[in-house]
């Protein structure tokens, strides 16, 4: 599988990161496989956080054996300095490990949470210290709101953004969603890319109740090869570093095997592609 260069991290990241909330509600047998299946594939980059469920437990027997295959990204949705340093603890408790490669503000997407997080007693300074103490490596951020990304980044010099990127958000381009701002100021300030909701088709129709739901995903994913290797080969020709995998164990085979046969998509391709989602409904802006 590919690598590439995690912005200024300098880390070479696989093109697919294992998306760990996929092993969250699964028993440990069932979570081995998946581990094994992205190691032995290639995946050397897992994202995790302490809201996936037993997640952070289930790597924990993986990390004693792995720690130095993988590039380990967690989170945080605490947005105070006590907070933040608690969940970081927890984290490095449940996973097992002395360290965290990167340590990500979750879903940090209000621009008020963004206040408190990054002001004084946040948990950006939690942050800054474990970085200090070498606890953690690099500090990033994920929101599904570019422009708080881009508010986030002219305060503090983040080294990796995480975000939506998919086909679908280009057809629907508006100010919450465009995520092209974030690609400019990323590529020039050499800060790492890492996409999320890349096999988003939409949200889910009203019919799909969630018992009805056929994925676990919170969102209606395109799931046949063909468009998964569609969505997956869009997202990396855009220039980013990783893609995060989606949360249903039956797709991570099908985004590994796109990644293993990964090609750039020609303009008229990705055009073709950003036409064919007309009729589609973005995930973002959310409703409600």
């Amino acid at each position: 599988m590919e690598r590439r260069r995690l912005g200024r991290t300098g880390h070479m990241s696989s093109i697919v990161a294992l998306g760990c909330c996929v092993l969250g509600n699964i028993p440990q047998k069932e979570a081995d496989k998946i581990i094994e299946f992205a190691l032995s594939h290639g995946v050397n980059h897992f994202d995790v956080a302490p809201t996936y469920g037993e997640a952070e437990l289930r790597l924990k027997s993986c990390m004693k054996e792995h720690r130095d295959e993988i590039f380990l990204a967690c989170k945080t949705l605490k947005r105070t300095k006590k907070e933040a340093r608690e969940e970081l603890e927890r984290s490095l408790e449940r996973l097992s490990v002395d360290y965290i490669d990167l340590y990500q503000f979750h879903g940090l997407d209000d621009l008020n949470e963004l206040e408190v997080a990054f002001g004084p007693e946040g948990a950006l300074q939690a942050i800054l210290e474990a970085k200090e103490e070498g606890i953690i490596r690099y500090i990033g951020i994920t929101s599904h709101k570019p422009p708080t990304i881009i508010e986030a980044l002219k305060r503090f010099d983040l080294d990796t953004v995480l975000f939506p990127l998919n086909y679908v958000l280009k057809r629907h381009r508006c100010p919450e969603n465009d995520y092209e701002p974030v690609l400019k100021i990323a590529k020039e300030r050499d800060i790492g890319t890492i996409v999320m909701k890349a096999f988003a088709k939409g949200p889910w129709p009203p019919e799909f109740t969630e018992k009805k739901r056929p994925y676990s995903t919170w969102y209606q994913p395109f799931d046949s090869q063909e468009d998964i290797d569609m969505c997956l080969w869009f997202a990396l020709s855009q220039g980013v570093t990783t893609v995060v995998s989606a949360c249903d164990a039956r797709l991570v085979p099908k985004i590994i095997d796109a990644a293993e046969r990964y090609r750039e998509l020609s303009v008229d391709e990705q055009e073709r592609l950003i036409e064919s989602a007309a009729n589609l409904k973005p995930l973002f802006p959310r409703e409600g």
